[in-house]
């Protein structure tokens, strides 16, 4: 095969892993700029949380569980009493109808007198606790603003099962969109001298930061 042969031989086989390069790069961008849009907003009120004033909103209500109920979670307590179980489907029935709270099968702490079931969430807190001698019961949540929101969804915190999922592909798209983004850079850094340099000063900078300033 003549030289030119083989250096044609050789463009082809460039333009073919360029274009190959490309679909995945722009794929994957265009998978990731909402979540990256969101991550890189949230990094940033993650960094300042302190300086961004936050004012919880508390909300407190009580009712008295009815007779039946009461005396329900008052057997199972008896012969549970410091087990970690879900709310029978009577108590999340009733939770439903006086608050509107979807306890969906959260385990609930289960004590002689009590049962207290913690519901936290993305952006606050709430819980219940029924008392089991007279049935008293108390709801309070807790709302920190839609900051505090974000601040949990960048986090992953109390955000289930499904956005956990999401973070994990969204974190995978972006590996992919960082790999592929780095080989295109190989295949034009002929033609462009700064390319490795910037590089290298995009792994060096946090390095430094990092090593001097973070103890």
């Amino acid at each position: 095969m003549s030289a030119q042969a083989a250096a044609s031989a050789r463009n082809a086989s460039r333009a073919v892993w360029l274009k190959h390069l490309h679909q995945w790069h722009w794929v994957s961008s265009a998978m990731c700029l909402l979540g990256m849009f969101l991550f890189a907003i949230t990094g940033i009120t993650l960094n300042h949380a302190s300086q961004i004033e936050a004012k919880p909103s508390v909300v407190r209500r009580q009712a008295t569980a009815p007779a039946a109920l009461t005396a329900q979670l008052r057997a199972y307590a008896t012969s549970h009493d410091g087990a970690r179980e879900p709310l029978p489907a009577a108590a999340e029935q009733w939770l439903r109808d006086t608050w509107k709270v979807q306890a969906g099968g959260r385990v609930a702490e289960w004590a002689a007198d009590e049962v207290y079931l913690p519901l936290p969430k993305a952006g606050g807190d709430a819980w219940v606790r029924i008392a089991l001698e007279d049935g008293a019961a108390e709801f309070e949540n807790t709302d920190r603003g839609w900051i505090s929101w974000l601040n949990d969804v960048h986090k992953g915190r109390n955000t289930g099962t499904a956005w956990n999922w999401f973070i994990d592909i969204f974190a995978g798209a972006c590996l992919v969109f960082c790999i592929t983004g780095l080989l295109i850079l190989k295949f034009h850094a002929a033609n462009r001298p700064f390319t490795w340099p910037m590089v290298g000063l995009g792994i060096l900078i946090p390095f430094v930061i990092a090593l001097l300033f973070i103890h």
